[in-house]
């Protein structure tokens, strides 16, 4: 690895993570020279060893429109005393002056063991070797939600103390408020400038909705969406407070400039966050989905079975009524010029995205090209004829419009035309994918989809669009280019069945499409369609391989 001609001022622990990699993006984007720590990714040492996690980090800042030249990796490990630096690397850190621990075990059912190292005994290996920068500023440790309240903190508790507090709260909350309190103690004790920083449900980004967690608030949001939560839990005052990322992402970057001192801690959340019953009710309504029926205590659910319920009983203890103090974090933000973005948009933003991801399921392969891979996946709901549809790409001047047919998977699209050239515009049929159930013939449909189009595209139709844009080219042959036809129902084998639904797909989006192709493969449809495809007054291509399906949740 080459090392940049400045030396990093900066280093991030926990790079590869979820906030970690905004955090890089930020601070490149400001110029800052940046040291990103990622795992040890083999046998070799010092920056040999990041290997496949180095070059993941590096394409997904790349995709994200940043030059990733000034950015130096190392391999550490938080297990181990000096963060397992070798010589080498800890000579490339020697001028950092800010360092960032977002590094910590975020998941529900963790081992005890496994969560106290590296969320207890890590944050204290990242807070000593911080003690060893002869020029450190500031650590900025990233603690938990509801995380860092007691004032008077303790480390380390007796032994009977932290076992009830492990059986109490579960392994996750249990083993970041020990680490709150470890960090804070002994950062104290060793004179070192610290920052803790609070955050509340960190969502997606204000502007793309781009996700890469789906944990906590985003299950509740996939449950809704897979028509799998009928009652909430909790109070109409349940309050689960929201921040987008890049917000997040801007405050730890100007917490070291701003913070002066030997001690801060920051709650970072939107107060402007409706209870939890309202936000789900918007979600709902954005994504054309029921929303809940009622509510349930909190208490009756932690009593019935998991398998009943769904929930994880760790994440029911983030479902109170309790408001936060935000007043230092404000008072940062607002002289480090920082706003949240408008609750509402952010949040529909989000669900749209973890949506077209699949809930993480259809992320775009590492293979994505750079300039593609960060937008891939984008997309937004919008009425068409009276249907909520799911739509991406290029709204007004596509060289190609994508119907996708009952059954396509986007993933599998997105394979399937990786060769063509030009903006696109890609569609799901009415009911089917995650578009909502029809509420307009298919011709209609189309119609409004191609109503703002100015360009004259070619479309690309699988199976069962194939007639809607059949009769659409004989309508309006002034309109588009030609037709590329992929495996049309009279070229589909009768036995064929759809796969099942993926994920990301409405529930029932498989049973709809079944009814489709059956409809499609009638003999007076398949003579409509022929028929069809000879008088069509614009070109015609048919392609009669189908496109690749997945059968499971796996990506093919």
């Amino acid at each position: 690895m080459t090392t940049p001609p400045n030396p990093p001022r900066t280093l991030v622990l926990g790079a590869t993570g979820f906030l970690g990699r905004w955090l890089v993006l930020e601070l490149l984007g400001r110029g800052e020279p940046v040291a990103a720590a990622v795992r040890p990714g083999g046998s070799q040492s010092g920056a040999q060893n990041t290997g496949p996690r180095d070059r993941e980090l590096r394409h997904w800042l790349r995709a994200h429109g940043v030059d990733d030249r000034p950015l130096t990796t190392v391999a550490a490990d938080l297990t181990r005393p000096g963060l397992g630096l070798t010589p080498e690397d800890d000579a490339r850190l020697a001028e950092v002056r800010d360092v960032h621990n977002l590094a910590a075990r975020y998941r529900f059912g963790l081992d005890r063991a496994e969560a106290h190292a590296a969320n207890v005994d890590g944050a204290l290996t990242a807070l000593h070797w911080a003690a060893t920068r002869p020029e450190l500023r500031r650590l900025v440790h990233l603690s938990g939600y509801r995380v860092g309240r007691d004032t008077a903190p303790r480390h380390p508790l007796p032994p009977a103390e932290t076992d009830a507090l492990y059986a109490e709260l579960g392994a996750y909350e249990a083993s970041k408020q020990l680490g709150d309190a470890a960090v804070r103690v002994t950062a104290a004790r060793l004179g070192v400038p610290l920052s803790t920083v609070n955050p509340s449900s960190v969502i997606g980004h204000s502007v793309t909705g781009e996700a890469g967690q789906y944990l906590g608030l985003a299950e509740l949001v996939r449950q809704l969406w897979s028509g799998r939560l009928p009652l909430l839990p909790g109070t109409a005052r349940t309050f689960l407070p929201v921040v987008a990322v890049d917000h997040l992402a801007r405050f730890l970057a100007a917490v070291p400039e701003f913070d002066d001192g030997p001690a801060h801690s920051h709650t970072v959340l939107d107060p402007a966050t409706p209870p939890l019953p309202e936000l789900i009710a918007l979600v709902a309504e954005h994504l054309g989905v029921p929303a809940p029926r009622g509510r349930v205590p909190v208490g009756l659910v932690r009593r019935l079975p998991r398998a009943l319920t769904g929930a994880d009983p760790e994440t029911l203890t983030f479902l109170t009524e309790d408001t936060y103090d935000t007043t230092s974090a404000d008072r940062l933000a607002e002289a480090a010029g920082l706003r949240h973005p408008p609750v509402a948009e952010l949040l529909r933003r989000w669900a749209t995205r973890l949506v077209a991801d699949g809930f993480g399921a259809d992320e775009p392969a590492g293979d994505v090209p750079d300039d593609v891979q960060s937008a891939s996946m984008e997309g937004e709901f919008t009425e068409l004829a009276g249907v909520r549809t799911f739509l991406r790409g290029e709204r007004h001047e596509p060289r190609h419009v994508l119907l996708l047919g009952p059954d396509a998977d986007t993933v599998a699209w997105r394979q399937a035309t990786s060769g063509l050239t030009g903006p696109a515009l890609a569609a799901d049929l009415p009911g089917c994918g995650r578009s909502a159930g029809a509420a307009a013939h298919d011709e209609e449909w189309l119609a409004a989809l191609l109503e703002p189009v100015r360009s004259r595209p070619v479309l690309v139709t699988h199976q069962a669009t194939a007639a809607p844009a059949l009769r659409y080219a004989a309508a309006h042959p002034d309109r588009i280019a030609g037709l590329l036809l992929i495996a049309p129902p009279a070229d589909t084998p009768n036995g064929r069945s759809p796969a099942p639904t993926p994920p990301g797909h409405r529930p029932g989006a498989a049973r709809r499409a079944a009814r489709r192709l059956r409809e499609a493969r009638r003999p007076a449809r398949r003579r409509e369609l022929a028929r069809l495809t000879a008088d069509c007054p614009v070109p015609v291509e048919v392609i009669t391989a189908t496109l690749p399906t997945r059968r499971s949740s796996a990506t093919p």
